[in-house]
């Protein structure tokens, strides 16, 4: 089994990330590499068990759903159910934290999945830095934070 984990800290408060990230079907709007997405059967995006349903830029299309929601702890997780790429068992959670020193927000991205022997490094490497940390930076510049703006 992979474990990926990628953490970064970003300079807003909690609730302005949150307010950004918590659209389990927002994603297009931020991602770089989601070019649209919908809920499937007309769900709402905050609703455990919802589907999105979306697609790359590059013509893929994945499907995930939400396992778990929580905005008293400001965490979610979902799980692959239909992907090009071979990652099997994938489950992810995601968990934003306050910094108190400076009002600034603790994002960690974590997951573990299987995949086909031999390609352990290259998709936790692709899961890592193509979608977490490629994530982390898209959001910073959604809110206009700039790049690592909390490194002074």
């Amino acid at each position: 089994m992979v474990r990926v984990r990628r953490s970064t800290v970003l300079d807003a408060p909690i609730e302005d990330v949150w307010a950004v990230i918590r659209d389990f079907n927002g994603h297009d709007r931020w991602h770089p590499v989601v070019a649209k997405s919908f809920v499937e059967r007309h769900r709402n995006s905050d609703e455990v068990g919802c589907v999105r349903n979306f697609r790359l830029k590059d013509g893929s299309v994945l499907r995930e759903q939400l396992l778990a929601l929580s905005d008293l702890e400001q965490t979610f997780s979902y799980c692959l159910l239909d992907t090009p790429v071979p990652l099997f068992n994938y489950v992810a959670h995601v968990r934003l934290a306050p910094v108190t020193d400076g009002d600034m927000t603790f994002w960690e991205w974590e997951s573990q999945f299987d995949v086909p022997a031999g390609q352990d490094q290259a998709l936790a490497d692709l899961v890592g830095n193509d979608i977490y940390q490629a994530g982390f930076e898209a959001v910073r510049n959604h809110m206009g934070l700039g790049s690592e703006t909390w490194l002074r």
